[in-house]
């Protein structure tokens, strides 16, 4: 297969997936979304192991704003259930999802970061949610961000839309492991787990889905509320001065 978004190589049972989007902060676009589904769904028969990395000094931002200001005059953005479905082929998928974050993860980036089995962070890692600026909220997020650090932790990082580092980020439960320089750090943690066989994780990740609550009937409530923010002309005004003036909508125009 051949990807223009992303970076897909396999080494045995481990799948490497890296967004490759330098010339837009790794942001999320369609084609993203579309790749990361054609990976993972090559993943579901072939990967024990699925490693999700950006580049060293962005893993991702979020949404892609530029492609956002560029549909306003249709429909003012995308639907957004086709990412809640990779995030939640990563949470629920056979095969242990590993976020390897270094640098920068915003908005959108806490969603592969939450969805993830196990995170492992660089210490000068750096993680945010901002979209309350923009008069937005992460709702498709927040399903599998609640899960993973509770809905106050969840509730904080959301309203003060402050980045945290990656210390803080474990303190919370938002990492799981960080050092320094943490490529290390990944490769012990995979060592181990390619050992595990693909039966035995499927079948512990679809029990622990049992036990974790309901992200699927979840996505219905969190893509309206998508749909809500992103079809609001107000907040498409924001995003369109951000991009083309790098107004932000708290400055006056």
């Amino acid at each position: 297969m051949t990807y223009q978004s992303i970076e897909v190589q396999f080494q045995d049972t481990v799948c490497g997936i890296r967004i490759a989007r330098p010339q837009a902060g790794n942001a999320i676009d369609d084609r993203l979304i579309e790749e990361f589904h054609r990976a993972l769904a090559t993943c579901e028969t072939t990967a024990n192991v699925v490693i999700i990395s950006g580049s060293p000094e962005v893993f991702c931002v979020g949404a892609d704003f530029q492609a956002v200001a560029g549909s306003v005059g249709g429909k003012g953005g995308v639907d957004p259930g086709p990412l809640y479905d990779v995030w939640l082929r990563m949470a629920t998928g056979p095969y242990v999802t590993i976020s390897h974050v270094r640098g920068k993860a915003n908005a959108g980036g806490i969603g592969f970061v939450a969805a993830s089995d196990i995170v492992i962070a660089d210490e000068d890692a750096q993680f945010s949610l901002s979209e309350l600026l923009f008069g937005l909220f992460p709702a498709c997020v927040m399903p599998f961000l609640v899960r993973r650090v509770g809905h106050q932790a969840a509730h904080y990082l959301t309203l003060t839309t402050q980045p945290i580092n990656a210390r803080r980020a474990f303190e919370i439960g938002l990492v799981d492991a960080v050092e320094p320089q943490s490529d290390a750090l990944l490769k012990r943690h995979v060592q181990r787990l390619r050992r595990l066989s693909k039966t035995a994780i499927q079948r512990y990740k679809s029990y622990m889905g049992e036990l974790g609550g309901q992200l699927g009937g979840l996505k219905r409530p969190a893509v309206a509320a998508n749909l809500e923010m992103f079809s609001d002309p107000v907040n498409l005004k924001g995003i369109v001065d951000y991009v083309e003036r790098g107004i932000f909508p708290w400055e006056k125009n």
